[in-house]
């Protein structure tokens, strides 16, 4: 048996809707617990840092280091220099501009 895209997508979008509805079922009192919020915190941290990795150093199925990855040195630079999340955005946009145009 062979599903569709649109078959699939459905499903996914059903599992989706039944977790979150789920989630409506879980005590308060779990959700309250010091150390749920701690595990929640961690896991938000690692879950960005993954993803920022993903989309920083990924090309297809190989590691590339090109604009994205300057661009994420600078903003890390900004950020350590405590400037704000505008200045963060736009130091980082400038920097990827600066690389793409160098390397053309």
């Amino acid at each position: 048996m062979s599903w569709s895209l649109w078959t699939w997508i459905l499903l996914a979008s059903v599992v989706a809707y039944a977790t979150k509805a789920v989630g409506y079922l879980v005590p308060p009192r779990w959700l309250e617990n010091e150390h749920m919020t701690r595990i929640a915190g961690t896991l938000t941290i690692g879950l960005l840092a993954s993803l920022t990795a993903m989309n920083a150093f990924s090309a297809g199925q190989a590691l590339a280091f090109d604009a994205r990855f300057g661009a994420l040195m600078a903003a890390a630079v900004a950020l350590l220099l405590r400037v704000s999340f505008l200045g963060v955005v736009i130091i980082g946009a400038a920097a990827a501009a600066g690389f793409r145009l160098v390397a053309g």
